[in-house]
């Protein structure tokens, strides 16, 4: 299991990259969320097997049609266990 947390850089608001990342990330049976942040970046932190945070991964260097991500900055963060979160959600602005 890991938990990572990230931060995306690009055209990556407005473009449906938090609901797109929301049906991603429970397709790959992860857990956790995602939120656009003021600054213009979509933050995330999520949880699940390892091969699955991986292939979320993947997903979120490129994100939707409509998206260009510009850096992605990935950093491991405390596990908080299954029975802590329930599926993926999106969140509001921070």
């Amino acid at each position: 299991m890991r938990r990572v947390h990230v931060l995306i850089s690009g055209d990556v608001q407005g473009v449906g990259y938090r609901y797109t990342m929301k049906i991603v990330a429970s397709e790959a049976g992860v857990t956790g969320w995602v939120r656009n942040r003021r600054d213009g970046r979509v933050e995330a932190e999520f949880e699940g097997e390892d091969d699955r945070v991986d292939e979320v991964l993947a997903w979120m260097a490129e994100g939707p049609p409509g998206a260009r991500v510009s850096n992605a900055e990935v950093t491991d963060a405390s596990r908080r266990g299954a029975s802590a979160e329930k599926g993926f959600e999106v969140l509001p602005t921070s």
